[in-house]
Order: structure tokens, then C-alpha cells, then sequence
């Protein structure tokens, strides 16, 4: 017989609006912190010790928060994206919650940035533009551009995307509205490849670098992953039906064997990584989950899985020994 799923180790309330983005900041000294940003704005930095939140920075001039990132070569920055079509670098260190910098972006959808730290103090960052298919890259320090990666046949609005490091350099994943992925060569400004991966828009999608795996989800029931071979090829690989269509993110954890996914049914669903089997059906949330992350503790027993709501709740579970 198998396990009950486990109950929430804890709840995070007081938001108040839906909860859109979460990302964790638990390596390196200092308390661990979960960050979260709302539907009306603002940012709780949560003391995942304390469970409360020890500061809440008010962004965005009210507007939602679509996107939040820490950056892994210092604890105290971290970059929000909101729908007031601007990008804020935050100092939040010896108690300070500054906007040091910021960009005015010009797209007003929903297609959520991508950050890649190429070395200590240097970072790309990937953003949709006003051209709807278009993803801009630039260098984060100074804001320049690099590039500007443009289809050359139409696959509609770009939905969701991922940018990583490979051997030859850095290279960006790309979901569109016809349910195309397109692989970019970044240095080159040049497409690897096109896979028709679903009939709905990619809502969403994550990237297992080291197994050189990836899976992407849509408004329908079906996750599917795909594959990359040694010419940069996009592969169909396997996919997995939910009970219930949509899903707004998924998030596979740093050691690659499980993959979260945040449902349009009020559920976070857990899976197998090698084989996608299901192994959680993790029930609390009263309304649509828009948001999943692992946290990135150093010590793998204390690793969290977090889930953000439309219904104002953060809920944290520990599913190490699930696994």
C-alpha cells in the first residue's frame, strides 16, 4: 500500500494577494529566507525560522510581481520583474532594501525573465521585448545588449523561457503560442532547433542541464519532456497525463530526481525525474497554484519544496524522504 501524501510542514500567511513568484536563499551563512512576490506588489522576505516575514518591500508601484530571482554570489541582492514593465535590482544587505538599479522594460505580458550568473559579479539576463516572438539578452552590470534572438517563421506570443550555460556557451530554451520550443545558440544569435512540443501555448518549462533533459507543460493535462543530443537537437522524449489540464510551473530539484509542477487545479503534483512517475498529489490550496521551488540548503535532508496561491497562501513541505 502506499504512503498518504504528507501534510504542509508549515503555512505562510498574510500575502495578501495571490502569490505569483517564490525563490529561495538558503546556502551560505545567515538565516535561510524564502522571498515571495504578490499580486498587489509586494515582496515578504519570510524567515523560514521564524516563519514570519521580516521585511516586506513595497515594488512595483502597486502592480503585480511576476518574477523574482536571488543571485547566488551574494545572499543580499535579488532582481524583481513586475507588471509595471520594470526590472529592480534590490540591496538588502545590513538591513537595507534599496532599488540600486533598474531597467524599463518595454513588454507588458506575462513572459517572466531568465537569469544566468556566467561568473561571480557578471550575469546575462534574458527579457521579452515589445515585439511579441522576440526574447532581448543582456549584460546585467551595465545593461548592455547582446542580442536580440528573432524567429524566422511565426510561432506567436514567446510564453515562458530558461537560459543556461552549456560547453559552447550560453544557450536559451524558448516556449511560444503555438506550442513550439526553439533553442537559441546565444553567442551566435542563431536557432539550434524547433520541436512542436504541445497544441496549446507552453506555459512553462524547466532544463536538467546535467542530463541534458528538459519538460514543458501547457494549458492541456499532458507534461511533456524532450531531450537535447550533441548537435543541440530538441527530442521528444516522454510524457505523463495529469487528472486535470494546466499547469503554471514546474521546477525539477537541483540533485535531478524529483520534478514539482504548480496546477491549475488547486494541486502541486510531484514526480519522478528519471521516468516521470507520479508519486504526490499535495493538497492545502483552495485556488489555482501559481508558483513551485526547491529551496537550495546544502544539506539535501533539509531541502523544501514551497508552493505560492492565488488563494494568498505559501505552503512548505518536506519531501526529502518522499523521494
Amino acid at each position: 500500500m502506499s504512503r498518504p501524501p504528507p501534510d504542509p510542514l508549515f503555512i505562510l500567511r498574510g500575502s495578501g494577494a495571490a502569490v505569483n513568484s517564490l525563490s529561495f536563499c538558503c546556502a551560505g551563512d545567515g538565516p535561510p529566507f524564502l522571498y515571495s512576490g504578490s499580486g498587489k506588489g509586494a515582496i515578504h522576505m519570510w524567515n523560514l525560522t521564524t516563519r514570519r516575514a521580516e521585511r516586506i518591500l513595497e515594488s512595483h508601484a502597486g502592480n503585480p510581481v511576476i518574477w523574482l530571482n536571488t543571485f547566488k554570489d551574494r545572499r543580499s541582492r535579488l532582481i524583481s520583474q513586475g507588471r509595471d514593465i520594470r526590472l529592480c535590482v534590490w540591496d538588502l544587505s545590513e538591513d537595507r532594501s534599496a532599488v540600486t538599479d533598474s531597467l524599463l522594460m518595454a513588454s507588458v505580458g506575462f513572459c517572466q525573465c531568465s537569469l544566468l550568473e556566467t561568473r561571480p559579479g557578471d550575469a546575462l539576463l534574458a527579457l521579452p521585448t515589445e515585439h511579441m516572438e522576440e526574447v532581448s539578452v543582456v549584460e546585467m552590470r551595465s545593461w548592455t545588449p547582446v542580442c536580440t534572438l528573432k524567429p524566422d517563421s511565426t510561432l506567436g506570443m514567446l510564453m515562458c523561457m530558461k537560459m543556461w550555460q552549456a560547453d559552447s556557451g550560453p544557450v536559451l530554451c524558448a516556449g511560444y503560442e503555438d506550442g513550439s520550443l526553439l533553442l537559441w545558440d546565444v553567442s551566435h544569435r542563431c536557432a539550434y532547433s524547433c520541436l512542436k512540443a504541445h497544441p496549446e501555448p507552453v506555459m512553462c518549462l524547466d532544463i536538467d542541464v546535467c542530463k541534458q533533459k528538459g519538460i514543458s507543460g501547457s494549458s492541456e493535462k499532458i507534461l511533456q519532456s524532450w531531450t537535447l543530443d550533441n548537435q543541440q537537437n530538441l527530442q521528444m522524449h516522454d510524457s505523463v497525463q495529469m487528472n486535470n489540464p494546466g499547469v503554471s510551473q514546474l521546477c525539477i530539484r537541483a540533485d535531478g530526481k524529483i520534478l514539482a509542477t504548480a496546477g491549475w487545479d488547486d494541486n502541486i503534483r510531484v514526480f519522478g525525474w528519471k521516468k516521470l512517475k507520479p508519486l504526490a498529489v499535495l493538497q492545502h490550496h483552495t485556488d489555482m497554484v501559481n508558483s513551485v521551488a526547491f529551496s537550495d540548503h546544502q544539506d539535501p535532508p533539509q531541502r523544501l519544496l514551497a508552493a505560492g496561491s492565488k488563494d494568498q497562501r505559501i505552503s512548505v513541505w518536506s519531501i526529502y524522504s518522499e523521494s
